[in-house]
């Protein structure tokens, strides 16, 4: 069984002005940014503080607020901090944690569409990621609450895992249908075959991660 689906490269940065609307699930690169080594430590203590925060406490309101964070501060608030670190980092991956579970929140009908396609295809990355069946809207909306939570109150690296998995599925998803549209819609299908190959880059980031955390590599 094949779950692979290509790649491409993923991009973001900071961004001084009032920001556009963001769809994470589109992984459009951000533009410009300025003084990258300041940022880059800013990002790095912010995201070692926020995960050490989370993990010192076994407060379930405590993790509560963690996975919310981008529900009150602003996912674009999360990307001036984060977007613009390396992928195979901390504050990356917890940038690409976040963005992940806000595009869900989002349009978690759209992910379920997507998820349900590519399930029965990447069955081993279907059940890493572990949602509920039938794969549905709330479903969607539960697991990708679960995976977050589970950087700050479970395995980090479980989280990333299951994060990259989830990826790999709606990757899959993404790129079925894609095939499906190609004659009937073609730029509808180029779209799903970008976004296929980006979520798949994606995934092999957050497995990277999830490696160098267990060897105690990942700042």
């Amino acid at each position: 069984m094949s779950e692979q689906a290509g790649t491409t490269p993923y991009g973001g940065s900071n961004r001084h002005h009032k920001p556009k609307p963001f769809a994470p699930m589109d992984f459009e690169p951000f533009a410009g940014g300025a003084d990258p080594a300041r940022v880059s430590e800013a990002a790095h203590l912010a995201a070692q503080a926020l995960v050490r925060h989370g993990r010192d406490s076994d407060d379930p309101v405590i993790t509560e607020r963690l996975v919310k964070l981008a529900d009150e501060q602003g996912l674009d608030a999360i990307a001036e901090m984060w977007a613009e670190s390396p992928a195979r980092s901390l504050p990356g991956a917890l940038w690409r944690l976040y963005a992940l579970r806000a595009a869900t929140v989002q349009d978690p009908e759209r992910i379920s569409v997507y998820f349900r396609a590519g399930r029965d295809t990447a069955q081993v990355s279907n059940v890493v990621a572990g949602a509920a069946e039938p794969p549905g809207a709330d479903e969607m909306r539960t697991m990708a609450d679960a995976i977050l939570s589970g950087a700050f109150d479970g395995d980090f690296d479980v989280a990333l895992e299951r994060s990259a998995a989830f990826c790999r599925v709606v990757a899959l998803g993404q790129a079925t249908l894609a095939d499906g549209a190609e004659h009937a819609n073609e730029a509808h299908a180029s779209k799903l075959t970008r976004n296929s190959h980006q979520l798949v880059k994606t995934a092999e980031d957050l497995e990277h991660a999830a490696n160098a955390w267990r060897l105690g590599e990942l700042d």
